[in-house]
């Protein structure tokens, strides 16, 4: 049997944003409507440290096909040689039940998570929005800046980050690919006082964004807390906003960004407004005027890799990029 196998150079130089947020918004509307087998995801945690290792199955009828990404999530590497996020997809075909491909997991992460909150901002920011804050300067701030200027004419880009030299690498790089106005912030609340949209992409444990600090209309897409003891937003964060989620199973286990409110009583399981798929496929509706406060809570969930995954199989092959191996 022939396996192709793509690395990171190969996913990256096939991948574009665009194209992402395009097989995100069809992933997610498929989802919503029944097409998506996806089991919760088993967490491994690593005794006494920040790290775990998941695996991340799904199945896909509209595509034939069958994913699983496993992935380690080590965020001490941050600022190291080593991404926070590694792994592999393992792609097989959904007919036959045979293994196609073998693809590297961390470029997939960080483009289709950037490209879900790209399909979320397309879809619930106010429409007259200008000012972007990315609270984080790791990988996904990197690609969260590419997906928010790819959906919206964005005039303003500030960047917090903890370090002050990587925020400032940030914006000095992409001063150089992008037209916008770029500037580090001094503190989180200089950022997102004055933010249309924001994208918290940190590794934090504990809230960095306070409900207090958000000016009426503002959209945030809540990204770098992952599992059920972690949060990046305060209660009052959620309590302002109208919640929307990738997949209301997942964020009900694994989102402290929402469980630790409801934890307080201060957020129930139907105040989640509705999927991001139900949006695209009109079953549910979005912002309602320019005043409220919309929060995506995005987790990443297992499709969204196997649409990549899927998608990257095929322009492989036509194209003839990657190596095949026997397996």
């Amino acid at each position: 049997m022939s396996l192709l196998v793509l690395n990171k150079r190969d996913v990256e130089s096939l991948l574009s944003m665009e194209q992402c947020i395009s097989l995100m918004s069809d992933a997610l509307a498929s989802l919503a409507r029944g097409e998506v087998v996806l089991p919760l995801r088993p967490i491994i945690r690593i005794p006494d440290s920040r790290n775990v290792y998941g695996v991340m199955p799904a199945y896909s009828a509209a595509l034939k096909s069958i994913g699983t990404k496993l992935i380690s999530v080590f965020p001490d590497n941050h600022g190291t040689k080593l991404d926070s996020h590694q792994g592999a997809v393992a792609l097989f075909d959904g007919t036959n039940g045979s293994m196609v491909a073998l693809m590297e997991a961390a470029a997939i992460t960080a483009i289709r998570t950037a490209a879900v909150s790209g399909v979320a901002t397309r879809l619930l920011a106010e429409p007259k929005a200008e000012t972007v804050a990315i609270l984080g300067s790791g990988v996904q701030g990197r690609t969260h800046i590419d997906a928010m200027l790819a959906v919206r004419p964005f005039k303003r880009v500030i960047v917090w980050s903890r370090s002050t030299e990587h925020a400032t690498e940030l914006v000095n790089a992409k001063r150089k690919t992008h037209d916008s106005q770029f500037e580090v912030a001094a503190s989180v609340e200089k950022a997102v006082t004055v933010a249309d949209v924001i994208c918290t992409v940190t590794a934090s444990r504990e809230p960095v964004l306070k409900g207090e600090w958000l000016k009426a209309g503002a959209h945030i897409n809540a990204v770098g807390a992952s599992l059920a003891t972690t949060r990046e937003l305060d209660t009052d964060t959620v309590k302002r906003s109208r919640v929307f989620v990738d997949r209301r199973e997942s964020a009900l286990n694994e989102a402290g960004d929402l469980l630790i409110p409801m934890k307080e009583g201060a957020f129930k399981a139907e105040d989640i407004v509705a999927e991001i798929g139900e949006l695209l496929i009109g079953s549910a509706k979005g912002r309602r005027n320019e005043q409220e406060i919309t929060l995506f809570k995005s987790l990443g969930i297992a499709v969204e890799d196997l649409a990549c995954a899927h998608w990257l199989y095929e322009r492989a092959r036509a194209e003839g990029v990657g190596t095949s191996v026997e397996f």
